[in-house]
């Protein structure tokens, strides 16, 4: 069902009371170098993944697209096991575009944040915006986390494992890569990685977002540290290193909250993470669709906070039985039938 496979906490308890999702989505343009993430059926797709994730946590389809965010064999966006779980628990839920190149078509909350420069060849973002949306998201983290017991933030960006092990790179760490795919394309990782932290020129946090980071971690981070409430940060390697970062600027009461299958995957190192990391399992392993099953088989993983959903359903009270045969329900529904 879920457990923790580093450190403990009381949140879970308090997953108990009222809870507010925040799903933050942007782009990287370093989503443009190829063979980097299979976020997306073809490049010119890969902008519209975040916004056409957040349409279909709203309205169970997207708009902004033609079907829903799947590979052409089935293997459908976690975006559907999100939409799964906060359809079950009856969690309401907030989007916030953080960087995006085509906005969802659906209402959202802007802290207008720039899209990220590709790290591969020049800096993210510039400095001073950084700070002006970390102290926008900031904001919003305060004023949600006001009606809430507690907040689960998740995230959807293309090249976001990239992004992310540039940070812990940055950082001082070794991370392995994780990716969205069994076939990691490990190498072409690491040598955008290389190459972009030669540009860190210290190691303050705004320094490190501004030039190997991207949108979302802005927004994430933004939020965890305006939040007057605990935070989970729902997500796998992305989740981590915004973590380190968030100890570096601030006190939050956190804990990362991410899939089995992203625990299982050798190149996804959660122990970098400073907070205590649960993990849950969707079950997909046992499902009758092969294009679910997939996901136990190294595909996808994560993302769209869907772990940390999957853990709410638990915490909620669904049987992990009764959790796979809705997301069946779901998938049956939105993707064999779009």
């Amino acid at each position: 069902m879920y457990k923790f496979i580093k450190g403990d906490s009381n949140i879970l308890e308090t997953l108990k009371g009222k809870t507010v999702y925040l799903l933050v989505i942007g782009n990287t343009k370093t989503a443009e170098v190829p063979g980097i993430t299979v976020a997306g059926a073809n490049p010119e797709l890969i902008k519209y993944t975040p916004p056409a994730d957040a349409e279909l946590l709203y309205y169970g389809k997207c708009l902004s697209i033609d079907g829903v965010p799947a590979t052409p064999d089935g293997k459908p966006t976690p975006a559907l096991i999100s939409y799964t779980a906060l359809r079950l628990t009856d969690t309401p839920f907030f989007v916030v575009n953080s960087g995006l190149m085509v906005k969802p078509k659906i209402p959202f909350v802007d802290i207008n944040a720039p899209v990220g420069g590709n790290i591969a060849e020049e800096r993210a973002m510039d400095i001073q915006k950084v700070e002006e949306v970390i102290n926008r998201a900031r904001v919003v983290g305060r004023n949600v986390s006001k009606v809430a017991d507690v907040l689960i933030v998740g995230e959807s960006i293309p090249a976001g494992t990239t992004t992310a092990a540039a940070v812990l790179k940055a950082l001082g760490f070794e991370p392995a890569v994780s990716s969205s795919m069994p076939e990691n394309p490990i190498n072409l990782k690491k040598k955008v990685v290389e190459k972009a932290v030669e540009r860190v020129n210290n190691d303050d946090p705004i320094e490190i977002l501004s030039a190997v980071g991207d949108p979302v971690m802005l927004g994430v981070i933004g939020i965890a540290l305006g939040s007057e409430k605990p935070v989970v940060l729902a997500g796998g390697t992305q989740m981590v290193a915004i973590a380190n970062l968030i100890v570096k600027m601030g006190e939050v009461e956190a804990v990362v909250a991410t899939t089995k299958y992203v625990a299982s995957d050798g190149n996804a190192d959660l122990s970098l993470s400073p907070f205590p990391v649960v993990t849950a399992d969707p079950m997909l392993g046992k499902s009758r669709y092969g294009g679910l099953r997939a996901y136990d088989h190294g595909f996808v993983k994560e993302g769209v906070g869907a772990g940390g959903l999957t853990l709410l359903s638990y915490v909620k009270g669904i049987e992990p039985e009764r959790f796979l045969e809705e997301v069946e329900k779901d998938y049956k529904c939105i993707i064999l039938q779009s």
